[in-house]
């Protein structure tokens, strides 16, 4: 799923194609993707695109006449841009197509299980009403990063991934920024010291501004393909790098697997050498699971 610095490069992509543009017509290709029926899709042809923001992981797309488009790109969907004004939709993977007078943007998803979802609305409150209610740690204070935090006993992992605690983080930049703050993803949020609060929250901000930076700086004015916005990448310290290095102590990167993700992290930066027990495999293994990192 597109996080933070990846929505922030799709924005930074976006506005200059779109925003002043006007939609000359949105094609619902996908039976699955609108999830609203009153304003109809009809009502936003025509009308010209005023700004385009986000909420958290959603887009808004700010149009004439108070009306809102608010798209969840979920796991898999991606933006592709068109350059050619009468090009064709991609494939079997088009969700829904914004047609424009200078090219075409293409909600694309390649699951099987289609997510991505657009709500067309009137008027702000109906877009707020959306909102999971994330804090924004680029934003926020440390003492209300601290509260959030607090608020819910889970682990901090879980809690900086839940949209309802914390904006835009996902499971792979969670880890990075674990990694950054020294920190286990299985530590229960009401156990962390005031000090190891204050080394996450700048972990936060330093790891998701850092790479907000970088990919906006590598790409310039270019528009990221489908494949270019992943949740794996080469300069990532933990995230998908089971078995790997850590690249700064050397020791060999773990993880825990379940349901459709997993959590990277590094023993000996993170868990004073513990090998965190994975809910299948240690298991399976009982005894014979190493309780120490190599």
């Amino acid at each position: 799923m597109p996080e933070l610095p990846d929505i922030e490069l799709y924005l930074h992509a976006l506005r200059p194609r779109v925003v002043g543009q006007r939609l000359a017509r949105l094609d619902i290709i996908s039976p699955f993707v609108l999830h609203t029926f009153d304003p109809p899709s009809e009502a936003v042809d025509g009308k010209a695109i005023i700004g385009v923001s986000r909420m958290g992981k959603r887009f808004i797309f700010e149009l004439e006449d108070e009306l809102c488009m608010v798209v969840h790109l979920m796991i898999a969907g991606r933006w592709r841009w068109l350059e050619k004004p009468g090009a064709k939709w991609p494939g079997k993977i088009t969700m829904a197509g914004f047609v424009f007078e200078n090219g075409r943007l293409a909600l694309v998803e390649s699951s099987t299980q289609k997510r991505a979802s657009i709500h067309i609305v009137r008027g702000r409150e109906a877009v707020m009403a959306m909102d999971p209610g994330g804090l924004d740690v680029m934003a926020c204070t440390s003492e209300a990063f601290a509260t959030q935090l607090r608020s819910e006993n889970h682990t901090v992992k879980r809690s900086l991934t839940d949209p309802r605690q914390f904006d835009g983080i996902g499971n792979a930049y969670s880890d990075e920024i674990l990694h950054a703050a020294g920190l286990s993803p299985l530590k229960w949020t009401t156990k962390l010291s005031e000090e190891e609060i204050a080394r996450l929250h700048a972990a936060c901000r330093d790891v998701l501004g850092s790479w907000m930076q970088k990919l906006i700086g590598e790409f310039g004015t270019k528009f990221p393909g489908a494949g270019d916005v992943t949740a794996f990448r080469p300069d990532f310290a933990v995230h998908g790098k089971f078995g790997q290095p850590c690249p700064v102590c050397g020791a060999k990167v773990q993880r825990i697997r379940y349901a459709e993700n997993e959590t990277n992290y590094c023993p000996r930066c993170q868990t004073e050498g513990v090998v965190l027990a994975d809910r299948s495999l240690s298991r399976l293994l009982k005894d014979d699971w190493p309780r120490e990192a190599e």
